[in-house]
């Protein structure tokens, strides 16, 4: 039973500003762009394959070094966020990530590609940890699964704007033209990043209420702790081995899914768009509906280490039907299999993002998420390696790997519960 002072807290979020929220659409409008200038490479993959005579390994080398640069940033990046904060590590994020992106266009072999590619995870691997920082600067942690779980659909409304947007761009203009004029988008973000975003307490639209809320939890006093004793301890592995095994998955989701639709349905540019902006879709549900699990069962009353554990599961059970997905023969059923597996994995996602605020001081939140996106990234640099020479070798035949995505979320949360089986704090680290 919930005591008086709960109850009142309860009752005081009924009360508060709503500032927060547009935090979190600003999180989620970044996190859109990432995944559009992320995932036009996919997109376009049939088209460049095309013009420059690509093989499945050439596409696999060149998604190769932008894991290298993501696995690479990811990790300094968490630094910087630490020591910088959440407002300008974002910006030095996506002025990297935007120059990058539109640097695509003047791309002519596979080399120039992956040039781009390099400079494109670089930028792009801030974005995770800017936007969790500032979600662990603006909520209780009662609220970060489902503060995460709304940003993080950002990633898959990006995936279902570019493939309706970018084939449309092509035939207009020309693929190269595609890459200057998303560019653009996320020049206006940063404007927008400029003028509405501080810190909570430095905030003038934020009222003493809507603050009492956001630092409802017990004060934190810690300073941040350097990377070798981070190393040290369970609980960062425990974050960092689930990156490791489902980033990988969505990469292969993200990267290849564009050209499994075309090969296997015998779709083109103007019919593959709506199919695989239908997967997104329903991945987007898929993100909401696991913070929003997960927080629920908080609010009922259940642990922290409950409701992670438990959501991260059946999401897991929910990847199953993905062994199958290769065997169906319509278009719009293998839609529905693939949909389910992406919406849990962003469910199980925003669950295991959640963690590190869960188990580390804010000072560090920003240096555990940069560990952990660097192992999942050398996970990533793995599986591109491994998908290409698997459809050279086979003649384009995804069974393998469709085994692999469904096996990959159970030996994620087993990392998980043998390395934390509490979640427990880490108040306090020994030299």
């Amino acid at each position: 039973m919930a005591t008086n002072a709960e109850a009142g807290i309860a009752a005081a979020g009924e009360r508060v500003g709503r500032y927060r929220w547009v935090v979190v659409a600003m999180l989620f409008a970044a996190t859109a762009i990432n995944y559009i200038d992320r995932q036009m490479i996919g997109v376009l993959k049939p088209t460049l394959q095309g013009e420059f005579g690509w093989t499945e390994t050439d596409f696999a080398n060149i998604i190769f070094w932008f894991q290298v640069a993501y696995a690479i940033g990811y990790i300094g990046f968490g630094r910087v966020v630490d020591l910088l904060g959440a407002r300008l590590g974002y910006t030095i994020a996506i002025v990297i990530w935007t120059i990058s992106h539109m640097a695509h266009g003047l791309a002519t072999s596979v080399t120039t590609f992956a040039m781009a590619r390099f400079g494109l995870g670089v930028g792009e691997s801030g974005n995770f940890p800017a936007g969790i920082k500032a979600v662990t600067d603006w909520f209780p942690q009662r609220e970060r699964a489902y503060a995460i779980g709304l940003f993080n659909a950002g990633a898959n409304v990006g995936a279902i704007i570019t493939p309706l947007l970018v084939p449309f761009l092509v035939l207009m203009f020309d693929w190269r033209v595609a890459f200057y004029i998303t560019g653009i988008f996320g020049v206006l973000w940063l404007v927008m990043w400029w003028a509405l975003y501080r810190h909570p307490s430095e905030h003038k639209q934020v009222g003493a209420a809507e603050l009492a809320w956001i630092q409802q939890d017990p004060a934190d006093t810690s300073t941040p702790i350097p990377w070798r004793q981070l190393l040290g301890i369970r609980e960062t592995w425990a974050y960092a081995l689930g990156k490791f095994f489902i980033d990988p998955i969505w990469w292969f989701f993200l990267f290849w899914l564009p050209g499994y639709l075309f090969t296997r349905y015998n779709l083109d540019l103007k019919t593959f768009g709506l199919p695989l902006a239908a997967i997104y879709l329903i991945s987007d549900g898929g993100s909401i509906a696991g913070g929003w699990l997960s927080s629920r069962l908080i609010k009922a009353g259940r642990n922290v280490n409950y409701a992670r554990k438990l959501t991260m599961f059946v999401c897991a059970c929910c990847v199953v039907p993905i062994f199958f997905a290769q065997d169906i023969s319509n278009v719009w059923g293998a839609v529905l299999v693939i949909g389910l597996a992406t919406a849990a994995h962003q469910a199980f996602s925003a669950n295991l993002y959640t963690l590190p605020s869960d188990m580390f001081p804010r000072k560090a939140v920003g240096s555990v998420v940069g560990i952990g996106g660097t192992v999942g990234a050398i996970g990533g640099m793995g599986m591109a390696l491994f998908t290409g020479y698997i459809l050279d070798a086979t003649n384009n035949n995804y069974s393998i790997l469709f085994a692999i995505a469904g096996s990959a979320y159970f030996l994620a949360l087993a990392a998980v519960h043998l390395l934390s089986p509490k979640l427990a704090r880490v108040d306090r680290v020994e030299d």
